[in-house]
C-alpha cells in the first residue's frame, strides 16, 4: 500500500499538457513500445526479454508516465500484446492512455518482408478490431494512420474511415503519423486532425519547417518519435557499438549509424554533455527536452527495454532548457553539421 501511495504522489508531480483539442492531458514524455516488439520482423530492434518489457512499462507508469505509444506493426502484433500484459496488473484508475496505429499490413508467411501501406477502409476496420483484441481495451485512446497509403487509397478516404471510427466510439481521438503539411491540410478539410506523430530530434529536424507551424496554427497536438534518434543522442552510443549492432537490429542497416554521418551525430551528442552537466541530468534527457522546447510539441515518445532505461530519460518530463541552452545546442548543430532542418525555435 505504501508503494502505491508513493507512485500516486509521483504521478501528481509530472507536468501534463493538453493534447491538441482532445480531452486528454498527457505527460511531456510517453513510453514508446517499438523496441519491445522484439526481433523477427522487418524493422526489429533485436532480441528482447518480454518480462523486462513488462517491467519497463509498469515502472514508467509508477514513475508517473500516463501514456504508451505502440503500433500493430511493432513485432507484428507482439508489442500490443506486451502492452496488454503490462496493463493487466495496473488498477483501472491508474492505467495510462494507449495510443496505437494502423495502415501497415504484414505477410504472416514472410515476417521479414517489408509491410504494405494499406488505406482501404475494410483493412483499417479489420486492423482496429485486431488491435482492440490484442490490447484488451474497449476503446483506443488515439488511433493514427502510420504512413500515407501506398495502395492507391486517397488520403480523404482513409482519413474519413478514421473519423468514422471516432464517431462510432471505437477510438477516442484520431491522428496522422509521418504525413506532411499538405496532407494535414487535406485531412483537416474533412475533419479535425487531433494529432500528428512525426520523427523529430536534434539530428532529424525537417518537420520544424512546415509541419510544426501548421500544427500550432490548427491546435493539433504533436507527439514526436525518436527524440534521441534511436540511441544516437543518449550519450552512450559509440563507433564501437555501431560496428557490433546485430543483423536483426534495423540500425545496422541505417546510414545514420555509419561513416561520416555517424561521426557527426556522435559529436553532436558529445556537445550535449555540458548542458546535461549544468542541469545535473543525462544527455538523453537533454536530447528529449530539446524537442519539447519547441512550442508546437506536446509530448515526446521515448522507448525503453528495461526499467533502468526509463530512469535514464525520465528527467525530460520536467526539464526545461534555457534560451542559452537552446542557442548552445543550435551552435553545436551548425558546428557538427549533423542532420538537417531548423536548429532552434523562435525564442520570445
Amino acid at each position: 500500500m505504501a508503494t502505491r501511495t508513493q507512485s500516486q504522489s509521483k504521478i501528481a508531480e509530472l507536468p501534463t499538457r493538453r493534447l491538441g483539442r482532445t480531452d486528454m492531458s498527457i505527460t511531456r514524455v510517453g513510453f514508446g513500445a517499438w523496441a519491445i516488439g522484439g526481433p523477427d520482423w522487418a524493422v526489429g530492434w533485436g532480441a528482447q526479454d518480454d518480462s523486462e518489457s513488462v517491467a519497463a512499462i509498469r515502472h514508467a507508469v509508477d514513475r508517473g508516465i500516463n501514456w504508451i505509444d505502440t503500433a500493430a506493426i511493432y513485432g507484428l502484433g507482439h508489442s500490443e500484446e506486451i502492452v496488454r500484459q503490462a496493463l493487466e496488473a495496473i488498477p483501472a484508475d491508474r492505467r495510462p492512455y494507449v495510443f496505437t496505429k494502423c495502415g501497415l499490413v504484414w505477410d504472416e508467411a514472410d515476417r521479414k518482408a517489408a509491410p504494405r501501406r494499406v488505406g482501404a477502409s475494410a483493412s483499417i476496420r479489420r486492423e482496429v478490431e485486431e488491435s482492440l483484441r490484442r490490447l484488451g481495451v474497449e476503446r483506443i485512446d488515439l488511433y493514427q494512420m502510420h504512413w500515407p497509403a501506398g495502395d492507391g487509397t486517397p488520403l480523404e478516404d482513409y482519413w474519413q474511415t478514421l473519423l468514422d471510427l471516432s464517431t462510432e466510439g471505437k477510438v477516442r481521438a484520431v491522428g496522422l503519423s509521418n504525413h506532411d503539411a499538405a496532407e494535414l491540410e487535406a485531412a483537416e478539410r474533412l475533419g479535425h486532425v487531433d494529432t500528428l506523430q512525426p520523427p523529430f530530434s536534434a539530428i532529424r529536424r525537417e518537420v520544424a519547417a512546415a509541419e510544426l507551424p501548421w500544427c500550432q496554427a490548427h491546435e493539433t497536438g504533436v507527439i514526436v518519435y525518436s527524440p534521441m534518434q534511436s540511441g544516437l543522442l543518449t550519450g552512450r552510443f559509440s563507433l564501437e557499438r555501431a560496428k557490433t549492432l546485430p543483423e536483426d537490429d534495423w540500425r545496422s542497416r541505417s546510414a545514420e549509424y555509419a561513416g561520416d554521418k555517424l561521426i557527426r551525430n556522435l559529436k553532436l551528442a558529445e556537445a550535449l554533455e555540458p548542458v546535461a552537466a549544468r542541469h545535473g541530468t543525462s544527455v538523453a534527457a537533454v536530447a528529449v527536452a530539446w524537442t519539447l522546447a519547441w512550442p508546437a510539441v506536446t509530448g515526446a515518445i521515448v522507448g525503453a527495454r528495461n526499467p533502468a532505461q526509463v530512469d535514464g530519460w525520465l528527467d525530460a518530463a520536467t526539464l526545461e532548457l534555457t534560451d542559452a541552452d537552446m542557442r548552445r545546442i543550435a551552435e553545436a548543430i551548425d558546428e557538427t553539421g549533423a542532420g538537417s532542418g531548423p536548429s532552434m525555435p523562435a525564442l520570445g
